[in-house]
């Protein structure tokens, strides 16, 4: 077999090591690149001598030809299911009968969150991988071991000594932010969304083509026991879980001792605490007494263990019915569909509106008004409805359904102008543009917003009572604003809520708070033509793309008067942007705007147009990294894009160079990665006086 056989064991050791120290220890040893530069290069060596093939080689994991179904396993241990505690009064009774049976005063537990995803079973054999299971009936389970080598986190084969045969039970689980992004991708090419994490991952593991799981962003947590045989067990639970990491496999890091119900519940309000922050979903803690004898001398009850329990947290999921469908209109004109809930509790909050995302994800949920629907609310996620429950739907005598399925309007609810969805794209606009009451609000709050016009202490507050009393109707209103006016309008919003101080009751009206929003305004008349760019809120310019356009034209008049031929010759601005810039000053009311803003004083330096072949870094891009002592990075990034150069957010290959100040992170560790050549504060302020 010779070298080809040495490099493929080699690959393999080293991939599998990287999995490793990803997954278990959490310290990745090796860039992504890196991982799959070594992934493709044993897959080419495998398919060059098939001999070499293996089951458990990491190539495997993108997953083998569509099954005709799941065959049952046959659990050698059962996969016994957890009693459940909804109370520390329940907790206490456990703890109490555990006292009394086994003499413990205060007994030891191991204690876990309880992961929300699907219970599985692993089986080894001599280190090596051969065969998964669902939970199923606790008795038999369903074989998805083709599945299962698709996930990562799962180990193919066990580090140190590994026994004869060990079967391994723990939860596979989609983590938080992979189920956003992989529902956001969803969304975007009109797939399928998920109902929540555990249902991701249960519907993931019973794909009957591996190679769709394979897709489904998978992870696993190791947290029992089932058949071992040649080894010796540690005496406690606690001990078998660090020996299991030992091994290869991930042991949730939440995971610790507590002794007594005082250490039980403070355990449980800990992990409340923390709930929200994890990076996977969690619905309860679990408490195992941790030495196995006192297990033994516990025993069973039914089907459930008489020495743990799971202490659960409030549901984060709930059934509810749709009252109404709303729809609410962005500061660009987007059309989101709201649901109108009967009022529930979820998660311990009250929720009564529920995003339903977009049009095409209201068509694929059927929802409709009467519903009865599933809702759900995890962390400072809006409430989403996440399915309908069809059998539940109100229907005429004739069996048909009491409402028809619900259609976005094709004109906007808030100021009636057309309805437009791009080709392509998933969400429907309002054409309204800064006329559009709803936009004007958003609009207005951005054009004040620190990085635009940077009008300081105008908040959302002000600006939609400015906007509800007719005081603005664009944002060259704002210049015309008196200090009697904030003063007025905050009068009528006052009233309007309530909340008549005492001192105006008194005949006492502060007006400090006005003159100071009266010269924040009269401040920002002095601005930059990038910040005026980006303040006007044109889809798809933000500050980057607006701090081009200045330097490329130099003026405002070019821009308003390019077309999109000219502005896709433009760096970095392609054909979308274009139409977006274009489509904008096309709009006669946007030119009004503009026109009543220079009228009103507000006036940006304007020079010559700066091409990015002028200037010594002209063709660099740079990027800033860490604090530097003697300006802020805005202001060295401002003064070395007037050299020139393109200042970046992020490392790639294309970066020239990256300047690195204090505390310099990620970026700095991705660019000595690259080979990029890495500049010190000094060597800036030397580059930056030599070309002053």
């Amino acid at each position: 077999m010779g070298k080809p056989a040495q490099r493929v064991a080699e690959l393999r050791r080293l991939i599998e090591d990287a999995n490793y120290r990803y997954y278990v220890l959490d310290e990745p040893s090796i860039p992504d690149a890196e991982y799959d530069r070594l992934l493709r290069e044993l897959q080419a060596l495998e398919a060059a001598h098939p001999e070499l093939a293996d089951p458990n080689s990491p190539t495997q994991r993108v997953g083998t030809a569509p099954s005709a179904g799941f065959a049952e396993v046959r659990h050698a241990v059962p996969m016994l299911s957890l009693a459940n505690a909804f109370s520390d009064e329940e907790v206490a009774e456990f703890v109490a009968r555990i006292t009394r049976e086994t003499g413990d005063a205060e007994p030891v537990f191991s204690v876990e969150p309880k992961i929300d995803g699907l219970a599985i079973s692993l089986r080894y054999e001599h280190g090596a991988f051969v065969r998964g299971a669902t939970r199923g009936d606790g008795a038999t389970g369903e074989d998805v071991t083709a599945n299962l080598r698709t996930v990562r986190a799962i180990p193919l084969r066990l580090r140190g000594n590994a026994p004869a045969v060990l079967e391994v039970r723990g939860e596979v689980y989609m983590p938080k932010a992979e189920f956003e992004r992989y529902n956001a991708w969803a969304r975007e090419h009109g797939e399928k969304t998920l109902a929540n994490p555990r249902n991701g991952a249960a519907g993931s593991l019973r794909q009957l083509d591996p190679r769709v799981t394979a897709k489904r962003p998978l992870s696993f947590f190791a947290y029992a026991l089932g058949e071992v045989e040649g080894a010796t067990l540690p005496p406690t639970h606690s001990q078998t879980l660090a020996w299991l990491r030992e091994l290869g496999f991930p042991v949730c890091p939440e995971t610790d001792t507590a002794r007594g119900l005082d250490g039980l519940l403070a355990y449980y309000r800990k992990l409340g605490a923390r709930r929200e922050a994890l990076p996977y979903e969690i619905d309860g803690a679990v408490y195992k007494l941790d030495r196995y004898d006192r297990q033994r001398a516990m025993g069973f009850v039914s089907r459930a263990p008489r020495w743990a329990i799971a202490h659960k947290y409030p549901a984060q999921e709930e059934a509810t019915v749709v009252e109404a469908i709303d729809v609410q209109v962005g500061r660009t004109g987007a059309l989101t569909p709201v649901a109108r809930l009967r009022p529930v509790q979820v998660g311990g909050v009250t929720v009564t509106n529920a995003t339903l995302h977009n049009a095409d994800q209201v068509a694929r949920l059927d929802v409709r008004v009467g519903d009865h629907v599933i809702v759900r609310r995890a962390g400072d996620v809006i409430p989403e409805v996440v399915r309908v429950i069809p059998e539940r739907r109100s229907h005429d005598a004739k069996g048909r359904p009491l409402h028809p399925p619900y259609r976005l309007p094709d004109k906007c609810p808030v100021c009636g102008s057309a309805v437009e969805r791009e080709e392509g794209e998933v969400v429907a606009r309002c054409t309204g543009g800064l006329y559009c009451p709803a936009q004007r609000v958003q609009a207005l709050h951005h054009f004040a917003s620190r990085r635009a016009m940077d009008i300081e202490g105008l908040g959302e507050r002000f600006i939609t009572a400015l906007v509800e009393f007719g005081y603005v109707r664009t944002v060259a209103d704002l210049y015309r604003l008196t200090v009697e006016d904030f003063v007025e309008m905050k009068r009528r919003a006052d009233e309007r809520d309530g909340t008549v101080p005492e001192t105006v009751k008194a005949g006492r009206i502060a007006t400090k708070w006005a003159e100071n929003l009266v010269a924040a305004i009269d401040a920002s008349r002095n601005t930059t033509l990038e910040r005026l760019l980006y303040a006007l809120g044109i889809r798809d310019v933000g500050e980057s793309t607006a701090k081009t356009l200045a330097r490329h034209f130099g003026a405002l008049d070019p821009i308003m008067h390019a077309d999109e031929e000219t502005l896709q010759a433009v760096p970095d601005i392609g054909p979308v942007v274009a139409a977006r810039i274009a489509h904008f000053f096309a709009e006669p009311h946007n030119r009004e705007v503009i026109a009543a803003l220079r009228k009103a004083g507000v006036h940006w330096p304007e020079g010559p147009p700066r091409r990015s072949e002028e200037g010594p870094l002209a063709g660099k891009t740079v990027v800033l990294t860490g604090g530097l002592a003697s300006m802020t990075r805005e202001e060295a990034g401002a003064q070395l894009e007037a050299l020139g150069a393109k200042v970046s957010g992020s490392v790639s290959k294309k970066t020239s160079f990256v300047v690195a100040g204090e505390a310099a992170g990620s970026k700095l560790a991705k660019a000595q990665e690259l080979g990029i050549e890495i500049w010190d504060e000094a060597r800036l302020l030397a580059f930056l006086r030599e070309h002053a």
